[in-house]
């Protein structure tokens, strides 16, 4: 069965910092191009951030400089490190592989002021 599956999220305070993992099941994430949405509360989901299968690495620029994604090969997942948190950035926030359009069920990130 092809999954992925986030983990991660929780409760931080303006400023934190949190790492979101997306474990990869039945499809292999260096061989794909990967990627980061988020969904706040009462708006449309977005994209924040691609890993191609070649390494390189794109960012929205409501994030850039403060978050990163990279990947882990021999675990086959998927990480956003996510810095200087905003209340802003408080969203439900989904690993995407393009291809096939398959999704995460989603992990909730929640910085209070």
């Amino acid at each position: 069965q092809v999954q992925l599956v986030e983990s991660g999220g929780g409760f931080v305070q303006a400023g934190g910092s949190l790492r979101l993992s997306c474990a990869a099941s039945g499809t292999i994430v260096r061989f794909n191009t990967m990627a980061w949405y988020r969904q706040p509360p009462g708006k449309q989901r977005e994209w924040v951030a691609t890993i191609t299968s070649g390494g390189s690495t794109n960012t929205s620029d409501f994030v850039k400089g403060r978050f990163t994604i990279s990947r882990d090969n021999a675990k086959n997942t998927l990480y956003l490190q996510m810095n200087s948190l905003k209340p802003e950035d408080t969203a439900v926030y989904y690993c995407h592989r393009p291809w096939g359009a398959l999704w995460g069920q989603g992990t909730q990130v929640t910085v209070s002021s």
